[in-house]
């Protein structure tokens, strides 16, 4: 089954249990996936679901954070749930050994030697760790391992 589908048959249930927050999370989803073929004109796949969803998370983030530097405790649950339901939907993601391991590969292979070679080693990780890592993690990992 397709994250497509997949997400067509949790919209389903949703709407069924009257899960009204997951089914406007999956409609949100979905609604980009749609935006994304008209706009492309391409048939999306996994791939470009899952980049999508994960997009969908870092913004809910960085939304978190300014509610909580607000005290909007409304908000502030509503997008953790909205979080909880968008991860859902990605792999499994790295834990910082694994990651720790995948950037210390990406610095051996472009021999990277400082913080300027951290452009090469972050287009090395982004390839291997797509969806299954923040960019922000990587970039803090990659600091800590070139110090």
């Amino acid at each position: 089954m397709t994250l497509k589908e997949r997400l067509m048959e949790d919209m389903k249930v949703s709407m069924r249990n009257k899960e009204t927050l997951k089914k406007s999370v999956i409609t949100m989803i979905r609604a980009s996936v749609k935006q994304k073929e008209v706009d492309d004109r391409v048939d999306v796949n996994d791939d470009d679901v899952i980049e999508l969803i994960a997009k969908q998370l870092k913004q809910r983030k960085d939304a978190l954070v300014e509610f909580e530097k607000a005290e909007r405790d409304d908000l502030i649950a509503q997008t953790k749930a909205e979080i909880e339901i968008l991860a859902s939907y990605l792999p499994q993601q790295l834990t910082d050994e694994e990651l720790e391991a995948v950037v210390r590969d990406a610095v051996a292979e472009v021999n990277a030697q400082s913080v300027k070679d951290m452009g090469k080693i972050m287009g090395k990780v982004m390839a291997v760790a797509k969806g299954r890592v923040d960019g922000k993690r990587i970039n803090e990992m990659v600091k800590k391992v070139l110090n």
